[in-house]
């Protein structure tokens, strides 16, 4: 018997015991269990000055009884009944709420989406990613300040006590460098679950950014069209659109969109869809964190909001049913309402051929107002734009107005798409934004 296997079977016996005495003592018991090899390295301006691995362990018991539900976890596994207590005794302390009942077993597909077995994690491959940055930022005049690579591949279990059982294997290589010329610096990454990733472009892109920005000029407040980079649309479509489309804050008073459902809420040519089968998704998944059925949603279609997310406590709570919406945070945190690989569509053009400022980042954005939309944010690597060129780097700028009026007015998207945390999305030219400059 192979180790894989014998670790396999280890964890399936695991498993039953914790089932067989959390059902013992509540309603329905749920065991999420992850284990994980991850390798990390970092830079110190161009030289190495860490590597290291470490193996990655975590189990989350759930249990429910009559409505009440308790949630405990640790990092070690073996410690199992101590847990189970504690989300025992958490559920006694909990309010009874409308509950029917965990997943049952339902096909959910074979295979892994987002797994790459070539994707081993070794000091020296992701030695060897830090390397490649180096010499892409060495196509500008620049010094590097930081950079990191990590590779880890990992396993999860989630089963309940009504037959549930599903497995699934992820991998993920993400790098990260920063590099600076005078006062200007810039930061490039890129994530995938697979071997793709092009470590030479992201270090040279960096330093582009970084070389680009220097000797940056003012410009006059005023209203101009912008162009966000998926970076910055990610930042701000997380700050405030996802928030409102949670079930959970919809029924709570907390989504602007709550009373809109059918209504037009964007630019008729976009749609927002939450794709959790897309082939270049980090987070796609077949089933969710609590084992339901995942399936594309259409939140807003051509501008028309379609639909809201839910989990399963929420869906119960309010006589909803469950979108296959629950998503964990981390190898063995709770869970909570979000998107596994949000997208956005519409008219693909090239962006940068009209006059406007391309933005790169924007600093501030989790200070937005996720009920209302308003938000001001600093402008990080911006550029005046014309004829598809740029024509300088913009010193200092404040973007300021309202996330959900801003998608109501674009004019296009770029053809380009790029992973930035639970999204892959596209460039956007947005029509008269308010710049505040100096």
């Amino acid at each position: 018997m192979s180790s894989s296997t014998m670790r396999w079977w280890v964890a399936v016996d695991l498993i039953e015991k914790i089932l067989s005495a959390g059902n013992a003592k509540a309603d329905e018991v749920e065991i999420y269990l992850s284990t994980g090899r991850s390798v990390t390295a970092r830079l110190k301006r161009r030289e190495i000055s860490y590597a290291a691995g470490s193996d990655n362990k975590s189990l989350a018991i759930r249990v429910i009884s009559g409505g009440k539900i308790g949630v405990s976890s640790t990092s070690n596994p073996g410690r199992w009944e101590p847990c189970l207590d504690a989300a025992l005794r958490s559920a006694q302390l909990a309010n009874a709420q409308e509950w029917k009942g965990l997943p049952r077993p339902d096909p959910a597909g074979g295979g892994w989406i987002n797994f790459d077995q070539t994707l081993i994690p070794d000091p020296a491959r992701a030695g060897g990613l830090l390397q490649d940055m180096v010499e892409g930022a060495g196509a500008y005049p620049v010094e590097i300040t930081s950079g990191s690579a990590e590779i880890s591949r990992f396993s999860t279990v989630l089963a309940n006590t009504n037959g549930l059982f599903r497995e699934d294997r992820e991998s993920l290589v993400s790098i990260g460098l920063e590099a600076i010329r005078e006062q200007s610096t810039g930061y490039e990454f890129e994530t995938s679950w697979k071997a793709d990733i092009d470590a030479v472009e992201v270090g040279r892109r960096a330093a582009f950014l970084a070389s680009s920005s220097a000797g940056g000029r003012d410009i006059p407040t005023g209203t101009y069209d912008v162009i966000l980079s998926p970076v910055a649309l990610a930042q701000l479509v997380e700050a405030c659109i996802i928030p409102a489309l949670s079930g959970r804050n919809v029924h709570e008073g907390r989504s602007r969109l709550a009373p809109l459902l059918g209504e037009e809420v964007f630019d008729p040519a976009l749609t927002l869809t939450d794709d959790p089968f897309h082939p270049r998704g980090t987070g796609s998944c077949l089933w969710d964190g609590e084992g339901s059925v995942t399936r594309r949603l259409p939140f807003i279609e051509r501008g028309v909001l379609r639909c809201f997310a839910y989990d399963l406590k929420t869906a119960y709570r309010y006589g909803k049913e469950s979108t296959g919406s629950a998503v964990r945070s981390g190898m063995g945190g709770g869970i909570s309402i979000g998107v596994h690989c949000a997208t956005l569509d519409g008219p693909r053009c090239n962006l940068a051929d009209e006059e406007g400022i391309w933005v790169h980042d924007v600093v501030g954005a989790h200070t937005a107002n996720p009920l209302t939309g308003d938000f001001s944010v600093e402008l990080s690597n911006a550029f005046l734009t014309r004829g598809g060129h740029f024509e300088y780097p913009i010193k200092s700028a404040m973007l300021t107005g309202n996330v959900f009026e801003m998608l109501k007015g674009t004019e296009g998207i770029s053809r380009e798409e790029r992973v930035v945390g639970a999204f892959v999305l596209p460039s956007i030219r947005l029509k008269n934004q308010r710049i505040i400059g100096n």
